[in-house]
């Protein structure tokens, strides 16, 4: 077969027709062009398999593990631990050596077991096309692998079918297709053979079905356009290989700070190590094993080990309520957003339709309840009313004209047939219409089912005594053109008002709602069969009925949590404006009413949209592409943007965000793929908890460093004091090893799980480029380093001027250290409020374990022949361990002094 682009023109077979817009044309022009008027033939079939390849989309590399350990050593500081271990061990030092390389182990270990972790809970069908199709060929009808697809092929569908590739459609018979997953759009989209305007948006092209889609009822008849990478799914893909994504903030803080850090640490070794040799007078190997000393006692080896334990433990709260985090520094990121975009369908609202609104000829009421569970009722003006009178016979309307089901499973309602039809069985059972029995006092006779030629659907009923009616439901002017009265309140009938209908009408759609009206028809006893001709006229209507994919509750909640923690949350949508803005104004967005669709975004240059962007919070009728560009648009405001969404459409959009969050139950593959956070329960509150977890993380992240650094400052400073006054070293390297990776981290360890702070969410997003070292951290590690240098220098000075033993001074010096850190966790724990109070002393059973574990740990360090031999220690006496917890506590006494001043200036000032 050849390509069938015709001279000049760009259109191609469906292979290279990404361009060519089958929607506008119609079928028999189509196949046409496709050079298959007729249904393909085997060798035919197999010919175009040969040039088109199969019906697939590219399979993505999967991270392997050797992958995953690579991501977790992508860290400055630990390259520069891995170079001075190996210096270290060159100078035959094994012991230094393998201490910081057990630190650079952990780090590694316990971030990639947690990345193997979310990849297993992750684990799922990666196949989005249909396994088996039915399709016609010049032998008849056959059962094949969607994957042999070929353009040109002639497909049937059915309710229940999966569409196996793009195609343009021949026949319809009231075919309904949940396009959602590609188009966000809420309801099924009634489809015609009928071809469209070229430049129909992907949700108006009425004449095709598209790979991945469900048919939702009726039957087709279509011909193959599109396959595999070609098909919209197949862009989308395609869109989602090229997007990249982001480096997250927290990453980027850790990168500059360790970067900067280390600079200024090799830097100062190099000064420190040739002012040495003119000052120190010691030999050239002695003095670059001090450097190396000073180099380890400066960088805090223990931070990596500390930021991924916190993340670690984020991870795991996160789990706790229902949230994969599959890349670890995602869950601090989630306390940096400043932006939540959200898909509308499936996300803040369930996907499933419901009756939101009645109106019969007296009565307006208002339906309570989320998605196709019975828990609800029906109100007037606030108030439970029962069914009776003309809104028993509404009910008995909706429910009687409806073929669809709704069954039980595993504790949710499950949906056989059209949503709309379910939509209006479970407002018949809030309406207190009894399905059993009333089903079976009015059995079928017979039926007219819906047909988009005539836009009604109506069934005929008898009561077992000859006595008939019909009910009818369908679009509202179709039906009050059949009818000449209404029903009343009280259930007689009366004279209709077509005018006051027809307003009514409108308004509900303005709303947003999908109208139906249902009527009713008397019919002569004994009638068995309804005739089209005799429906037409003397029907009464009964009323109509508001259809909505409601907000979920739970998001409306959050969205107010999110609005007071200073995020806007952004709703882009493929459904109608109409739609997206009632929405949004039940789910308390603002500016609602502000609604900007694709085709308007499509006018729009990048700065216009940039500008926009910012002011408007609902999009409607949107691309893929349009998301992605709304991303980088809020990217560029230097916002930090989290995505939610769970369809196909909102792959690129999801990966290229700094958070992608999909669905996890009604979510797609794809969308699962693409994002960092996936949400178990498809919970949009779920987020508002993740964003208080993430503030947490990072406030207790800052903590760890303000609680670590004083102490490599002291141990450097004291380092650098010693070796340019010529003195012997207080604290040995490995002495500083061993406080950097054990003291230290235990009791850094515990700030990871300190509680949110009060009033977290009431703060506003911190800026993306913030420092993680600002102003009150920065003074706060000056100051405390000068007190840990006070406290080593005076215990090392007091046991030479006593004892004149080196390795006993040290031992206390190390001991005075530990017990500096240990008072001044209870400083750091509340950086900002008096720290002796009983909750403060107190702690928490995880502080008390770790302060319990340090002090055993530093008795075996002092007393056990093993490490005094290891580490060169001797044993201290109770006077010199007093000296040492004296220490510790002049440390708390200072910096709770130092707050009760901070803040009586900060009063002061206003």
């Amino acid at each position: 077969m050849s390509d069938v682009s015709t001279p000049g023109s760009k259109r191609t077979v469906a292979g290279g027709a990404q361009s060519q817009a089958w929607h506008a044309l119609a079928a028999e022009q189509a196949r046409v062009l496709l050079e298959a008027p007729e249904p393909l033939t085997d060798e035919s079939a197999r010919a175009r398999y040969e040039r088109f390849g199969p019906n697939q989309l590219p399979e993505g590399r999967a991270s392997g593990p050797l992958a995953r350990l690579g991501r977790q050593l992508r860290n400055f500081l630990i390259y520069v631990l891995l170079t001075a271990a190996a210096i270290t061990g060159a100078l035959g030092h094994w012991v230094d050596a393998g201490v910081i390389l057990a630190v650079v182990i952990v780090q590694t270990l316990v971030g990639f077991i947690q990345e193997g972790r979310a990849e297993q809970a992750l684990s799922a069908i990666r196949h989005m096309l249909a396994p088996r199709a039915r399709i016609v060929r010049a032998g008849g009808q056959h059962q094949v692998d969607a994957g042999e697809l070929v353009p040109g092929d002639t497909v049937l569908l059915e309710a229940g079918d999966r569409v196996p590739a793009d195609l343009r459609l021949e026949k319809t018979n009231n075919l309904k297709i949940e396009e959602a997953i590609l188009t966000g759009e809420s309801e099924a989209v009634d489809k015609f053979p009928d071809p469209v305007d070229e430049q129909s948006a992907l949700g108006d092209q009425t004449g095709m079905a598209f790979s991945g889609t469900m048919v939702a009822t009726g039957t087709a008849r279509g011909v193959v356009v599109r396959t595999g990478i070609h098909t919209e799914i197949g862009r989308i893909s395609g869109l989602l290989a090229d997007t990249t994504s982001l480096k997250t903030p927290l990453l980027e803080q850790m990168d500059r700070f360790a970067r900067g850090l280390s600079l200024i640490v090799i830097a100062t070794g190099i000064l420190i190590f040739f002012g040495g040799l003119v000052f120190s007078g010691l030999e050239f190997r002695e003095l670059f094993m001090a450097v190396v000393g000073l180099t380890v006692a400066a960088i805090p080896e223990g931070l990596p080990a500390i930021l991924t334990i916190t993340l670690a433990i984020g991870v795991r709260q996160m789990a706790r309520r229902k949230a994969v985090v599959r890349r670890m520094p995602v869950i601090e990121t989630l306390g940096a957003v400043s932006v939540i975009c959200s898909d509308k369908t499936g996300t803040l609202t369930r996907n499933e339709m419901m009756v939101t609104t009645a109106v019969t000829s007296g009565e307006r009421y208002e339906i309570t309840g989320e998605g196709y569970g019975s828990d609800g009722m029906v109100c007037r003006e606030g108030q439970p009313v029962t069914g009776d009178g003309v809104l028993a016979e509404l009910a008995r309307a909706a429910a009687l004209c409806n073929d669809a089901s709704i069954i039980g499973k595993d504790g949710q309602p499950s949906i056989h047939g059209d949503p709309m039809e379910a939509a209006l069985k479970v407002f018949a059972g809030k309406a207190e219409f009894d399905h059993g029995n009333s089903a079976s006092a009015w059995p079928r006779v017979d039926e007219v089912p819906f047909d988009t030629r005539i836009r009604f659907m109506a069934t005929l009923h008898h009561d077992h005594h000859g006595h008939g009616i019909a009910y009818l439901k369908g679009a509202p002017e179709r039906i009050l053109a059949m009818c000449a009265h209404q029903v009343s309140t009280d259930g007689g009938t009366e004279s209709l008002s077509t005018e006051h209908w027809e307003r009514i009408i409108t308004e509900m759609a303005s709303e947003g709602l999908r109208v139906l009206a249902l009527a009713r028809r008397p019919m002569a006893k004994g009638s068995r069969e309804l005739v089209l001709e005799e429906l037409e006229q003397g029907a009464e209507l009964l009323g109509v009925v508001g259809l909505l994919d409601p907000p979920r509750q739970e998001a409306i909640r959050a969205i107010k949590e999110c609005h007071d923690a200073g995020i806007r949350v952004k709703m882009i949508t493929g459904d109608h404006a109409l739609t997206a803005g009632a929405i949004a104004r039940k789910l308390g967005l603002r500016n609602a009413d502000r609604v900007l669709t694709g085709k308007e975004l499509d006018d729009l240059d990048e700065d216009q949209l940039r500008s926009l962007a910012g002011e408007v919070d609902v999009f409607a009728r949107t691309s893929p592409e349009h998301k992605l560009r709304l991303v980088k648009a809020l990217q560029a405001l230097h916002g930090v943007v989290a995505m939610t969404g769970d369809g196909v459409n909102d792959a690129p959009a999801l990966k290229r965000a700094d958070v992608g969050i999909a669905m996890g139950v009604k979510g797609s593959e794809a969308a699962r793929q693409a994002s960092s956070v996936v949400l178990l329960d498809d919970n949009f509150a779920s987020i508002a908890a993740a964003v208080r977890e993430g503030r947490t993380v990072y406030t207790n992240l800052r903590k760890g460093i303000a609680f670590m650094l004083p102490i490599n400052g002291g141990e450097s400073v004291s380092l650098i004091t010693a070796l340019l006054l010529g003195l012997t070293l207080p604290i040995s390297a490995l002495q500083i090893l061993w406080v950097n990776m054990v003291s230290s981290v235990l009791l850094a360890m515990t700030l990871a799980f300190e509680p949110p702070e009060p009033g977290v969410m009431r703060q506003p997003p911190r800026p993306r480029d913030e420092s993680l070292l600002q102003g009150f951290v920065v003074w706060r590690v000056a100051f405390v380093s000068l007190l840990f240098l006070v406290g080593i220098f005076a215990a090392w000075f007091w046991v030479m001027h006593r004892h004149q033993d080196p390795v006993l001074a040290s031992t206390l010096a190390v001991n005075t250290l530990v017990a500096m850190e240990v008072f001044y966790l209870f400083a750091v724990r509340y950086l900002d409020s008096a720290s002796i109070t009983l909750r403060g002393v107190l702690g928490t059973p995880v502080v008390l374990a770790a302060i319990a574990a340090v002090v055993i740990l530093q008795l075996l360090f002092t007393y056990l022949p093993w490490f005094q031999h290891t580490f060169t220690t001797a044993a201290l006496s109770l006077e010199q361990l007093a000296f040492s917890v004296v220490a510790g506590v002049v440390v708390l006494l200072v910096l709770e002094l130092e707050t009760a001043i901070r803040n009586r200036v900060k009063a002061v000032r206003g």
